[in-house]
């Protein structure tokens, strides 16, 4: 398999995550029998880290890969705490508890529940970046969707614009991974 292919099965299992994210109270249908949501996130974060290989070698590259890995890697965290959330089921007083602690402890909030996820949206944003003269268009569908899919969740508290959000963002990223072939096609 290339990486351009796993870079859309990490695109396809990430936009999916974010559906089933933005349904809010529903979101108890996608945790049975396990969490799927979580799950998915888990997935595409992961195999997102195959932007890193698919776009051109350069010093920006370098600190969007390193971001990006960043992202990930704190991704993994962020789904493992929601995983032990999950496994609490309806005991909100361990949730809360467990809340609380993780709160109150700046090591594991930071990295991997403010900061961290963060990184992932902010690297391929700054791969993104890479394009901007040659690509404008889809770049800065990246570059304008990866803060939105934390401000329409954060601060709007809206799931259908973190969806929107999410999809400009996952669309840019896919017309930039097949920005070469549109190229070529255009002048042949």
């Amino acid at each position: 398999m290339n990486q351009k292919t796993i870079c859309l099965i990490g695109l396809f299992f990430f936009v999916v995550s974010y559906i089933m994210f933005s349904q809010g109270s529903k979101l108890a249908y996608f945790q049975k029998p396990i969490d799927f949501a979580h799950w998915f996130n888990l997935i595409g974060a992961v195999f997102l880290i195959s932007f890193n290989k698919v776009f051109p070698k350069n010093n920006l590259n370098t600190v969007a890969s390193f971001l990006t890995t960043l992202g990930v890697i704190a991704h993994i965290g962020l789904c493992t705490i929601d995983f032990i959330m999950w496994s609490f089921g309806n005991d909100d007083i361990a949730k809360a508890q467990l809340s609380e602690h993780i709160s109150n402890t700046p090591s594991i909030l930071l990295p991997f529940i403010i900061i961290g996820p963060s990184l992932l949206f902010v690297g391929l944003a700054v791969h993104a970046s890479n394009f901007i003269k040659t690509n404008p268009i889809s770049s800065l569908m990246v570059i304008i969707g990866a803060p939105a899919v934390g401000f329409s969740f954060f601060i709007l508290k809206n799931g259908m614009f973190m969806v929107l959000s999410c999809l400009l963002f996952a669309l840019g990223l896919v017309l930039l991974l097949y920005r070469e072939e549109k190229q070529k096609i255009l002048t042949q």
